[in-house]
């Protein structure tokens, strides 16, 4: 058995199986110079920006969070943050799929990307990064209100219906990310990627329960304001890790609307700013919405409409029979009697539970072929099978070791000799019959005496449908997994040249190595490394703030306001830089 590091966190060491096979290693020594200086820019604009527009508990949230603005995060120190409010953290590579993604949040555990955006996408990356997950999502999650819906919605998304589509706009979309972020991506292959994700987009059909929930996702917990409409404060981690649209966001041309549950009605494109925003007046009202959403969905209305659901998705499913037992497969067709459901079946390897563990015997290599049982109540009897007791179920020819026969209000007949009657709480959950013929209301036969045992669910109605198995590391589910992978650098020379350069400035800052090498490291990206900018405002910066050298950073600062003038994306970017260097951020004001 592989090695698992939970942290010392209680939340990631009570992860289920299934879910640890998405998490990576950080490999924290693979960040180069380049990317703590990345971090360190976008944490220090974050905190002079959303220290006045963000919600209020996001700057203290960063300590709680285990968060620094001057080095990128180890998963070691989040979790020792976290742990004390109940939270845990995973490294992962790039996006999951949805699914897998809510269930962690149910677990509380934050799900964080181990890679970080290039210095070319530091305002904003389409593709999940440590900047996103962890200074984006983690700092809110110190507010109790808020960490408790986060975790209320990751138990609801966990059960939602997907579909096929759901899947290949997740693996489009994944593949588009991942491109964005490669340093020498192909221009066409970009489009094409680009063009692929507009189309799964506009052919997705009617947007199943996880697509749907997804948008609500979407416009709280990734791009949410909190407050009034006049003047909202910033609570989602999309815009909270996004130093560009965190400003662009509050301007009068993002429309801004009250959220309800309406904004299920707005779809989203993770590639573009937003056209609009919603804005919630409390965290409550998150949670409001979510259960008035909730209560429409398969696994609290159950019935037909449920096994509908399940049907479509063509994934494995449970449905839950009133007596509690819980049938796990891909539900492959049931039928109505009267408005409702008399018989339901499933194809391929399925198990059946109770109180989500599977039933001894009853596991996939029993029911390896499918399943298919009866719902509802006999005929002529007031008690509903599950709730009878032996006594009354002998009262009505249903003994072990007897022939029974017996009929359901719609029609269906079953005839056999009881071989077994399984029970849990008082409760009937399967009566196993062998010699047996089941037939429907119009004599079709439903299963004969040669198919073999004839494992009978009870229950009056299914009152749950829901994705996935109940036992899931018993089903041995593995969900859909994109074959795609993240893209991981090689750095050629000249590139390793310029990490040694970002690491003598980063060393000068704290102290270590010659004082007056800040000249020599100026030449060198002058002469080898013109293209970069954030190294030499990083010089600038400690020239400014010793008060020393300043030939030297007249003539750097020159060389960044001619490209800020000379190359428009990066104009902010250097002018920001400006501000911080004449309005420092002082790191004690953070941890």
């Amino acid at each position: 058995m592989s090695y698992f590091n939970d942290f010392n966190n209680p939340q990631v060491a009570a992860l289920p199986a299934h879910l640890k096979q998405f998490i990576v290693d950080q490999h924290y020594e693979h960040y180069t110079p380049v990317d703590h200086a990345v971090w360190r820019y976008v944490m220090r604009q974050n905190y002079s920006y959303l220290k006045d527009v963000a919600y209020y508990p996001y700057i203290p949230g960063l300590l709680k969070a285990g968060l620094t603005i001057e080095k990128i995060p180890s998963l070691q120190e989040m979790n020792d943050a976290l742990g004390k409010i109940g939270w845990g953290a995973v490294t992962v590579d790039g996006f999951i799929p949805p699914a897998a993604f809510m269930e962690y949040q149910s677990y509380r555990v934050l799900v964080i990307a181990a890679d970080i955006r290039q210095l070319k996408h530091i305002e904003y990356t389409p593709a999940p990064d440590i900047i996103h997950e962890s200074a984006g999502h983690a700092p809110i999650i110190a507010d109790k209100d808020y960490n408790s819906y986060l975790s209320y919605f990751g138990s609801i998304g966990a059960k939602a219906m997907f579909s096929a589509q759901d899947f290949d706009l997740y693996d489009a979309i994944r593949s588009l990310s991942i491109l964005k972020e490669m340093p020498d991506a192909d221009p066409d292959e970009i489009q094409k990627a680009a063009e692929l994700v507009e189309y799964r987009q506009q052919n997705m059909g009617e947007p199943s329960e996880m697509a749907l929930l997804s948008r609500l996702h979407w416009w709280t917990v990734e791009y949410g304001l909190i407050g009034t409409l006049e003047n909202p404060k910033i609570y989602g981690a999309g815009l909270l890790s996004s130093i560009g649209e965190s400003v662009t966001c509050m301007q009068t041309e993002v429309q801004k609307l009250w959220y309800a549950l309406d904004a299920v009605n707005y779809p989203y494109d993770i590639t573009k700013p937003q056209p609009q925003l919603f804005v919630t007046p409390t965290f409550q009202n998150l949670v409001d919405v979510l259960e008035e959403f909730a209560n429409g969905m398969a696994f609290r209305v159950g019935g037909a409409f449920g096994l509908q659901k399940a049907v479509e998705s063509k994934y494995p499913c449970t449905a839950v029979y009133s007596s509690g037992l819980q049938v796990s497969g891909i539900i492959s067709n049931f039928t109505v009697a009267e408005g409702k459901v008399s018989y339901l079946q499933t194809s391929g390897p399925t198990t059946l539970s109770y109180g989500n563990k599977v039933l001894n015997g009853h596991g996939r290599d029993y029911h390896k072929e499918g399943f298919s049982s009866a719902v509802g109540k006999l005929k002529e009897t007031n008690t509903p099978l599950e709730h009878m007791s032996l006594a009354e179920l002998s009262a009505i020819g249903i003994e072990k070791g007897k022939k029974a026969l017996i009929e359901f209000d719609s029609g269906i007949k079953v005839n056999g000799l009881v071989s077994d009657i399984l029970m849990r709480v008082g409760r009937v959950l399967i009566i196993s019959f062998t010699d047996c013929t089941v037939q429907d209301h119009h004599a079709k036969i439903l299963l004969e005496p040669s198919w073999g045992v004839y494992d009978m669910a009870i229950g009056e109605k299914i009152v749950s449908v829901f994705c996935g198995a109940a036992d899931k590391g018993a089903f041995e589910e593995i969900p859909p997994i994109s074959n795609t992978g993240t893209h991981h650098t090689q750095y050629d020379p000249n590139t390793l040249a310029l990490h040694e350069l970002y690491q003598q400035v980063r060393n000068r800052r704290y102290g270590i190595g010659d004082q007056d090498l800040l000249g020599n490291v100026w030449d060198q990206l002058e002469k080898n490394h013109a293209d970069d900018w954030l190294c030499a405002l990083e010089i600038l910066e400690i020239l400014d703030h010793e008060d020393i050298e300043h030939e030297l950073a007249l003539g750097i600062r020159n060389f960044l306001e001619n490209k800020a003038a000379t190359e428009p994306v990066l104009n902010k970017l250097i002018k920001d830089g400006f501000y911080l260097i004449h309005h420092p951020v002082e790191q004690k004001l953070v941890v």
